[in-house]
Parts: C-alpha cells; structure tokens; sequence
C-alpha cells in the first residue's frame, strides 16, 4: 500500500495556542534531521483563546501542515477519530500540544513499528513531571485496574504519544471518552501486537491541565463499558441470560424452601409463621422478577445485535 508520507502526527488541542509554535518547530527539527516526510495535523477542539488563527499562521506555506476545528468542543475521542480519517502516512502518531511529549521520540517509536512489525507503541512516561498525589498516584492505580481488565500489559494506558500501523486506526472507531483505551480497541480488532516504549515526560510550560480526577471514574466507567462489549456486545444473552436464570432459580428454589417449611411445620402442628409475614419470601419475589427482567434484556439485546448493520464485520488479515 502507498502511503503519501512517512509519518502522520495528530495534535488534538484545546486552547494551547501558547505551546503550537515552539511544538509546531521542534517537530520540523526531529523530522528534517531524521529525513522523514511527515504531516502535521492539528484538531482544535472548540478553542477559544485563538489557537485556530496560530495554527493558520503555522500552516502558510506549509503544504504538509494541516488543521480542523471543531464548531464547538467534543472531546479528545472525537478529535482523534477526525484525525485517524485523515492520516495519510504510513505510521501515525499522536501527541499532546502542551509540549509535555518530545518529539524526540518520535523516530524510535515510528521504527519499532516499521521495522519491528509491532500494530502499536505506547509511550510510558516512567518518570513523571505531575503533582504526585493528583496525578500520580490515581494513575498508578487506574494503569493498574486497566492491565488486569484488557490483559495488555502496558504500564501507561493513557499515555498522549503514541504510535500506530496506518492500518489499526482504520480500522478502530474512538467514541465517547475511549481514546484513553485505543491499544485496547485495537487488540479487539485483531491487531495484538502492543508494545510500550519508556518516554521522556517533561512539565507542562504553558497553560493548564484540561483534566481533572473525575476522570478517573469516567476512565473506570468506559473500561468496564469495552470490556463488557468485547466479550458481550455480539452476544448479550450469554451474559444476561446466564444471570437472569441464575436469579430465577435461586428465587425460585428460595420460595419453595419457605412453602415446603411451612406445609411440614403445619402438618406436624409446630409453630409457623405465615409465607407472606417472612421477609425471605419477598427476597425471593424480588430474585425472581429481576431474574426474568434479565433474560428479557438479553433477548432484547440479542435481537439488536441480530439486526445491526455490523453483526458480521470481521477483520480480515489476508486473502488470496
């Protein structure tokens, strides 16, 4: 396949017009002393400090510099989704525009993936410039949480620089908040060979961080969303079909234990209460309502994934 370059570096941005010059030059230093042809794509998302104008006065004369502006603000996932349909070069890399990523790294990761044959390469900032006890430490535990639910060991799953085969970003949809898991999106759509490569990480120089703790819980609540639709999304009745009988049955079983208790305690003349005076007996209602609640849901959902336009997309490796 041709491709008309040899790298294609994705910028999305949020009020950074500080940083877009001094990111914009040193890119230019590392590409032209390497000799890799490159496009620089920069995605406003919704700036309003003049982040747009700064890009349009790095881009004059400049056939290889690029840029699209959001209307408004969408978030990261969005701007990486416009970026990766627009990619044109052979290895596509992204990275953050508060200059807290070098450029430096980018050669070495665009070789691992050359000629290394690795799908991706993560950066792992090992060294942190952040506040400890804000960043650090929930990042840590967030990395953490992450390596045992995708089962990719990568100790930076959210790292801003990373470098992807042309083919793996054509071939994953970024949506909502996921950018933070795109090696994940890309191991469930065949391309399994992730890699991470120890990165230098340097204080933010302008500006401030757009991200707060809370996304860590947002991070935590779109993990558990990927995984449950990798292993679920094309067949939902496992999952809540499984449950729903489980519950019905523990219900169920819970209910006839209370009745038979209560025939035996009466035919023998001991002492009994009424089925209706024990709160297990309503317990067990409750099990068995949700439990078919939960087998409708999955017939329901069952029957969508039947009728979705991409029930049979597969990737395809090779064919002849």
């Amino acid at each position: 396949m041709d491709f008309a370059y040899d790298i294609s570096i994705i910028i999305p941005l949020l009020d950074e017009k500080e940083s877009l010059p001094e990111l914009s030059a040193w890119i230019d230093r590392v590409m032209t002393a390497e000799k890799l042809s490159y496009e620089l794509l920069f995605i406003d998302d919704g700036s309003t400090d003049g982040s747009w104008e700064v890009i349009q006065q790095i881009a004059a004369g400049r056939p290889e510099v690029h840029g699209i502006r959001f209307r408004r603000n969408y978030g990261k996932s969005a701007a990486l989704y416009e970026g990766f349909a627009a990619a044109r070069g052979r290895v596509v890399v992204t990275m953050d525009a508060d200059l807290q990523d070098s450029p430096e790294e980018v050669p070495a990761m665009y070789h691992m993936v050359v000629d290394e044959g690795y799908d991706v390469v993560s950066g792992w900032k090992k060294h942190r410039k952040d506040n400890v006890l804000m960043k650090n430490i929930p990042s840590k535990f967030y990395n953490w949480t992450a390596r045992r639910v995708t089962g990719i060991k990568l100790h930076d799953m959210n790292c801003g620089i990373k470098a992807y085969a042309n083919e793996v970003v054509k071939n994953i949809e970024v949506y909502g908040e996921m950018h933070r898991y795109i090696p994940y999106l890309a191991k469930n759509a065949g391309f399994g060979r992730i890699t991470e490569k120890p990165v230098a990480h340097q204080k933010r120089k302008y500006g401030k961080s757009k991200f707060g703790l809370s996304r860590f819980v947002n991070g935590f609540l779109d993990l558990m969303s990927l995984w449950f639709l990798a292993r679920f999304g094309k067949k939902p009745m496992h999952f809540f079909g499984t449950s729903g009988i489980l519950m019905f049955l523990i219900g169920f079983v819970m209910t006839v234990w209370i009745i038979v208790a209560k025939l035996y305690h009466q035919s023998h003349h001991l002492p009994y209460r009424a089925v209706t005076d024990q709160p297990l007996f309503y317990l067990a209602l409750v099990a068995i309502l949700l439990g078919a609640m939960f087998f409708l849901a999955g017939f329901i959902g069952e029957m969508i994934s039947r009728s979705a336009t991409e029930r049979n997309r597969y990737q395809i490796k090779d064919r002849f």
